[in-house]
């Protein structure tokens, strides 16, 4: 199992939270994400995978959701 972590800005609350779990877990190799949210601040995604996750279409769920990927 693989772990990835990628700080995310512009999530406000529960609503972005779903938003961006949703996009992210239609990433090839996505097995799981959970969120740390931070109002407002940088908020980190975990992501749990069976496979390698290119962080370029992680960072395409993120930005079509609305949000910036940071890190």
């Amino acid at each position: 199992m693989n772990s990835y972590d990628f700080t995310v800005t512009g999530l406000t609350c529960n609503h972005c939270v779903m938003t961006v779990t949703r996009a992210v877990a239609e990433v090839d190799g996505v097995s799981a994400v959970r969120i740390d949210l931070v109002p407002n601040g940088e908020s980190t995604v975990h992501i749990d995978s069976d496979s390698d996750v290119d962080r370029g279409l992680v960072a395409d769920a993120v930005t079509g959701a609305g949000y910036q990927l940071v890190s």
